[in-house]
């Protein structure tokens, strides 16, 4: 068969028996307005770092829910805290405080040595 070198993405599969949901459990407990979002784009769309550097808003709430924290811990690092994302959120998602939360928290099992 011939090569039309398109890339290798991976695996997409979700490891459900080291799934690590702490994260997520964390961010939905003082954001619950995050369960509504639906990954309409609004946020991407209009994010001042997307427009500067391949940060990508819906991203971080595919990686949230995935318990992907590595790559989590990356992508939020890319955040200017601007907050169009909160204003153009159609579902009132504090989408700004979501990423502050990620980025406590990582901080936090960081400094008690806790794998991230």
């Amino acid at each position: 068969m011939e090569d039309f070198s398109f890339l290798n993405p991976g695996s997409r599969q979700i490891d459900f028996d080291n799934f690590d949901d702490r994260l997520l459990l964390y961010v939905l407990e003082y954001e619950p307005s995050f369960v509504t979002c639906i990954s309409c784009g609004g946020c991407t769309a209009t994010c001042s770092a997307g427009n500067l550097t391949n940060f990508n808003v819906r991203k971080i709430g595919l990686w949230l829910r995935r318990g992907e924290t590595e790559k989590l811990s990356q992508e939020i690092e890319k955040c200017m805290f601007c907050g169009k994302c909160t204003l153009v959120c159609p579902r009132d998602i504090n989408i700004r405080n979501v990423i502050l939360l990620i980025k406590k928290r990582i901080s936090e099992l960081k400094t008690e040595n806790q794998p991230v």
